[in-house]
């Protein structure tokens, strides 16, 4: 083989590829319904896109430092003053180019070689992969109760000495739910005694619905300084629906900061110039813009769960936040993969098959396109699935009738 044994054991992302797939098949004219997608259909915020562009005018456009514009970082500050009631310093903020980056930096920075980390199921898709290119072992956790509300006992469970980290998504993609205030205590409680770095993958965590708010780790975690073990990664790509500008950031102690910017040093050099200046619009600007899409979401989400609902043999969770559902369709077959595959070949619709999030059985759909294309797209979806729908049925200018069993 040319390639390292590394490089063969890292599988492709599905979603980037499933994007691929749906966007040749529009080139060739498809009538196909994206309900796997992963980006807000919102535009970015006019403070951001008007600072951008002020940047890009005066034709500045010059490297920026390995952890980020002193602009931006201050940006960061302050929302993470107002929304998680914490200060921290600007050394305690490493800016990267999207969350992933900053993820994968801290990696980096903390694994030994097969060193273990821990993520409850279901995950995002590139938590294995990531751990595994920073040579450690992911170690997964299944709820028991199918509720994908995961216990510290379950968690603790898996702890053993080679144990290194724990990551949590909360608001969760794909399932939606929100793990509960009392489970973000008791894992922060726990991660302190056992001294075991706490990475909270927050990037969703303001898109939240019913009134709720999402559990803010910093409120149970004692003031250890730089001896914490806390590790809070965030970004504009969701809340701002700015995912092309490629922005997050990652706030942690000053020596695992200090070895993340070493790391992109050599890696990427500082974020983008202008994309920074476009997040400091963003963080900086009017903020209605995610409250609008929030209630948008919120809606889509609603119309998207009863109709879900009405499909027989489905099992349905409401998602608390996100922009995905996680249904339960293994009534109608064991493999993902398949169901995934028979959707988009019959009816045009491209979803995410659930065995890529750590659940077999599952399909990830998401709720962040037009109400028409999520409507439309759940029609299709219930009439190649339900016995007892009309034997035929319209996709765009085709009329396709029932063929199989």
């Amino acid at each position: 083989m040319s390639v390292s044994q590394l490089a063969r054991s890292i599988k492709a992302s599905p979603t980037l590829k499933l994007n691929e797939t749906a966007a040749k098949m529009r080139e060739r004219g498809e009538p196909v319904i994206h309900l796997g997608g992963g980006e807000p259909k919102s535009k970015a915020p006019l403070d951001a896109v008007l600072n951008c562009a002020a940047q890009l005018n005066t034709g500045e456009v010059r490297y920026a430092p390995a952890d980020g514009l002193p602009a931006l970082k201050k940006a960061i500050i302050r929302y993470t003053e107002e929304h998680y009631g914490h200060a921290v310093p600007p050394a305690n903020v490493v800016v990267s180019s999207g969350a992933k980056q900053s993820i994968m930096n801290l990696l980096y920075a903390i694994l030994e070689p097969h060193d273990e980390v821990i993520f409850p199921a279901p995950y995002w898709v590139s938590y294995p992969e990531m751990v595994k290119l920073a040579g450690g072992v992911p170690v997964v956790v299944t709820p028991e109760d199918g509720t994908f509300q995961p216990t510290v006992a379950e968690i603790a469970e898996c702890v053993g000495s080679a144990t290194r980290a724990v990551i949590l998504n909360s608001p969760n993609n794909p399932s939606g739910v929100m793990y509960s205030r009392d489970f973000i205590a008791e894992m922060v409680a726990f991660c302190e005694k056992r001294d075991l770095w706490l990475v909270m993958d927050d990037l969703y965590n303001r898109l939240v619905f019913d009134g709720q708010t999402a559990p803010n780790p910093y409120r149970f975690a004692e003031d250890r300084g730089d001896a914490s073990k806390l590790v809070v990664v965030q970004g504009v790509s969701k809340m701002y629906a700015m995912t092309g500008f490629r922005i997050g950031w990652a706030i942690a102690n000053r020596e695992v900061c200090e070895a993340m910017t070493n790391i992109q040093s050599h890696q990427t050099s500082g974020p983008v110039t202008v994309s920074q200046w476009a997040a400091i619009g963003a963080l900086s600007g009017v903020q209605t813009s995610i409250e609008t899409m929030r209630l948008t979401l919120e809606n889509h989400r609603n119309v998207m769960v009863e109709r879900l609902q009405t499909i027989p043999g489905l099992r349905v969770t409401k998602p608390h936040g996100t922009f995905y559902c996680f249904p339960d369709f293994s009534a109608y077959g064991k493999s993902s993969l398949q169901l995934a595959e028979f959707l988009l070949d019959k009816v045009r619709v491209v979803v995410v098959p659930g065995k890529e999030f750590g659940m077999e059985g599952h399909l990830r759909l998401s709720y962040c396109g037009t109400l028409k294309e999520i409507m439309e797209g759940l029609e299709r979806l219930k009439w190649a699935l339900d016995p007892d729908a009309p034997n035929e049925i319209f996709i765009g200018d085709r009329r396709l009738v029932r063929d199989w069993a």
